[in-house]
């Protein structure tokens, strides 16, 4: 028997609206944040678990990779077409933070704020 279910994902960055808009653009979801709210902001995503973001004051993104210091934790997102999922993200404001491989089923990037993500064929 489970002790508790998945409720959101909160991920800590500097700037919360920005970083929710990057996320609603690249899974499809919607913001729901109070006009004047500044530190935290939701994106409610079709089908999926909801993702928040927070302000941290000091953030500091992390590495990739690196052995002096953890990622903690990245997503992994499934897309139909590599190629096209890779224009639209780097579109968005995504970096590679990777050598191109295209004979692996997954790319690594960062997101504006610096967290890793991987595109996953998929």
């Amino acid at each position: 028997m489970a002790v508790a279910k998945l409720g959101t994902v909160v991920v800590d960055c500097p700037d919360p609206r920005a970083l929710a808009e990057f996320w609603a653009e690249v899974l499809g979801g919607t913001l729901e944040a109070d006009s004047g709210q500044t530190e935290w902001v939701d994106v409610k995503v079709p089908g999926g678990q909801a993702l928040a973001f927070q302000a941290a004051p000091g953030f500091v993104p992390p590495r990739w990779p690196s052995p002096e210091q953890s990622q903690q934790f990245h997503l992994d997102l499934s897309v139909d077409d590599l190629d096209a999922a890779e224009r639209r993200v780097l579109e968005l404001g995504a970096r590679p933070l990777e050598a191109e491989d295209r004979s692996r089923s997954w790319r690594v990037y960062a997101d504006p704020a610096g967290h890793p993500f991987c595109l996953c064929a998929g």
